[in-house]
């Protein structure tokens, strides 16, 4: 069970504001579900999980815009709060006084209900940035890596876009082409519609 919630607001970084709609995905059972990305806010969030158990808050990385509002949402649902270790410069400027619940690692496996994601390093986007692969349900959740058309944005503080295209070349495009993308912003793809561009986006630069 995937459902999806969207949310605009501001995404703030060196000094630059952005308008940005982000999407929240919540996945697992009529029981027990995984937040990933608390997005601006955890009102219409809280409404969409309803009275089911919130195993894990996860964030893909630790862009304001994806965990602006993971702290109200944690306490509203009593839910812990996970990411990546390499992006706690990044979760500090948000929440200073606060820290994440559980640093996930590659490879690491967070469960819901007969759901289970496995944690894909992928940087680039941020140090910490990552993705999480349902392999039974062949669904990846893709946060800011990959998007339908190209990889997230490496043109700021912390990014890289050499470690982005590798993280994307070896992680991701050797997924199963069929195998869902639900991206962080704007509308899905499949591994398989996207592989064929990789030369064209390292030609870009973006």
């Amino acid at each position: 069970m995937i459902d999806c919630v969207t949310t605009s607001g501001i995404f703030a970084l060196d000094g630059q504001d952005f308008e940005v709609r982000n999407n929240i995905w919540i996945v697992g059972g009529p029981d027990e579900v995984i937040v990933i990305d608390a997005a601006h806010d955890h009102r219409p969030i809280t409404a969409a999980v309803g009275g089911r158990r919130v195993a894990a808050i996860v964030a893909t990385h630790g862009h304001n815009d994806h965990i602006n509002a993971a702290a109200a949402l944690a306490d509203a649902v009593d839910a812990p709060i996970w990411l990546h270790p390499a992006d706690l410069e990044l979760w500090r400027v948000v929440y200073p006084d606060r820290v994440p619940d559980r640093l996930l690692a590659d490879g690491d496996l967070v469960k819901a209900s007969d759901v289970t994601l496995e944690v894909l390093h992928t940087p680039g986007h941020t140090p910490g940035g990552f993705c999480l692969y349902d392999e039974n349900g062949g669904v990846l959740f893709s946060g800011d890596t990959l998007f339908a058309g190209g990889p997230g944005a490496t043109g700021r503080r912390f990014s890289d876009f050499p470690t982005i295209i590798e993280s994307i070349r070896d992680r991701l495009l050797s997924l199963p082409p069929a195998t869902r993308v639900l991206t962080g912003h704007g509308r899905e793809t499949t591994i398989g519609a996207e592989a064929p561009h990789l030369d064209e986006w390292i030609a870009r630069g973006h």
